[in-house]
């Protein structure tokens, strides 16, 4: 465990915050404290706090479980403050304790004390990472899912909410009426336009609540679009003995993260914001070609790699990309499938990212897990795909890359790896009938499921035909056996 005590005696090497913790004020709110979030956004907002220390972090968790007890419990023991360990492919790393997470709250546990906060005018930005499923759009209609059990259920109290949803329109509200300022609602999810679905979603949410204070909440609060990007694997018990091993520290929250970080963020704020362009972020008009390069590379990238390693029954992404046939037919997909049709912003090369893609896979010191690669994969393939598909459809493409995997993906849900071993898939957007789809054991009732959804209006017998095939080769001989040539 570390606390404030453990700030006046590092050990060697171990960079401590450079301000006084005690002089921090919140200014942020910050849903879903997730790795990616400690080594993302609070990892800059750590580095312009010596000079503005009122951007301090309020961490919100949404849900009541034992785990999420557990997570909060181990937040208030140390203060907030946890590790971080950042590793370059080389092998080179730094640590360093971060502070700008001043407080942790379980919203179940104490609601009023979040939307005390979040009408707090000295509160200035509420962010989240809920993941690419979590902002509850519908993606047969693409609107905001009104018929949500717990959506309902905060639109019938909506003083007592108990989604994101309702915690940030019930704050918005009472901001309002206290004659205060809208905050900004900033998304920090792998979504293109992330900002964009932040906006649909937390006013379907509003405009099915109260088309007043839906309307006061278009005219004050910004939604800006952001890119953002590190790598940042899960901290098992035995990585996180070994991160403590080496930093000499006794952390129960250490983290990891690869030593490459970007955020390229829309300047549009509703109530200032940190200078962040200080510790690296790119302000810009537009983020739209950022997100195209990032998403429909790395991201589609890392998805195109792991479905297929998760059946081969390699646990690390670094594993995957040595295999000689894995990371041949990741190249393919990204040389013939991707580059083809992506533009790169300025000052920008395809190519170079590419090869930056697959280093930064290959660092061993992630040991970044493929399965959590592959989780969610429903939302992640049509956030990460559609671009790619639709272009390689509509322009009658090669779409052998494109129906290997989705191949591997639909075999990868039946949680068998090809040396016997079993897991359990992780999507949480899945309801019953979606379960029964991927659990089918016939080649044809999974392709109903809403991974594919975004190009069901497009032609697309012959890519199923393909899908179909290449599922019976895997089955029957294994994967390397349905690799494209």
């Amino acid at each position: 465990m570390i606390t404030h005590e453990t700030l006046k005696s590092l050990p060697a090497g171990v960079q401590a915050p450079p301000y006084d913790i005690n002089g921090i004020k919140p200014g942020i709110v910050h849903f879903g404290v997730g790795n990616f979030f400690r080594a993302h956004e609070a990892f800059y907002v750590e580095q312009i706090l010596k000079d503005d220390p009122n951007w301090g972090i309020i961490g919100v968790g949404l849900t009541g479980g034992d785990r999420s007890k557990k997570k909060a419990e181990e937040f208030k023991k140390q203060d907030c403050l946890f590790s971080l360990t950042e590793t370059a492919p080389s092998g080179k790393s730094t640590v360093r304790v971060m502070g700008a997470l001043r407080d942790y709250l379980l919203a179940p546990a104490d609601p009023e004390a979040v939307l005390k906060h979040l009408s707090d005018p000295a509160i200035r930005i509420v962010s989240m990472t809920i993941t690419e499923g979590g902002y509850n759009i519908n993606e047969s209609t693409g609107a905001f899912d009104l018929e949500n059990a717990a959506v309902q259920q905060d639109l019938k109290t909506p003083e007592a909410p108990s989604t994101i949803f309702g915690y940030v329109v019930e704050g918005l509200r009472r901001r309002r009426d206290a004659g205060g300022k809208a905050f900004t609602i900033m998304s920090c999810d792998n979504l293109r336009h992330n900002g964009n679905v932040a906006r649909k979603a937390f006013l379907g949410y509003a405009k099915a609540r109260d088309p007043e204070l839906a309307k006061w909440i278009e005219e004050n609060a910004t939604f800006p679009n952001g890119m953002v990007d590190r790598i940042t694997p899960t901290v098992s018990s035995e990585i996180a003995k070994r991160l403590n091993e080496a930093s000499g520290l006794s952390d129960d929250l250490p983290l990891v993260a690869e030593d490459f970080h970007q955020w390229v963020l829309e300047d549009s704020f509703a109530d200032g914001r940190p200078a962040l362009e200080k510790a690296g972020v790119q302000f810009v008009d537009d983020v739209t070609d950022y997100e195209h390069v990032k998403i429909r590379m790395l991201n589609a990238g890392h998805i195109m790699l792991c479905f297929p390693a998760v059946l081969v029954g390699y646990e690390n992404v670094d594993e995957a990309v040595r295999d000689a046939d894995l990371r041949g037919n990741l190249e393919n997909f990204l040389n013939k499938d991707v580059i083809p049709t992506l533009e790169a912003p300025p000052g920008m090369t395809l190519e170079g990212y590419r090869d930056s893609v697959i280093s930064r896979f290959s660092n061993p010191a992630m040991a970044d897990q493929t399965l959590r690669i592959s989780g969610d994969g429903s939302s992640k393939i049509q956030v990460f795909w559609t671009e790619t598909v639709r272009q390689a459809l509509e322009g009658k493409r090669d779409l052998s890359r494109i129906a290997f995997g989705m191949a591997a993906y639909l075999e990868m849900l039946r949680g068998k790896s090809e040396k016997g071993g079993t897991y359990e898939p992780f999507e949480p957007t899945f309801g019953e009938q979606q379960k029964a789809l991927a659990k089918a054991d016939d080649f044809e009732s999974a392709l109903k499921l809403p991974a594919f959804d975004a190009w069901r209006d497009l032609d697309n017998a012959t890519l199923n035909e393909k899908v179909i095939a290449l599922r019976k080769i895997i089955r029957e001989k294994g994967v390397k056996a349905a690799l494209p040539a």
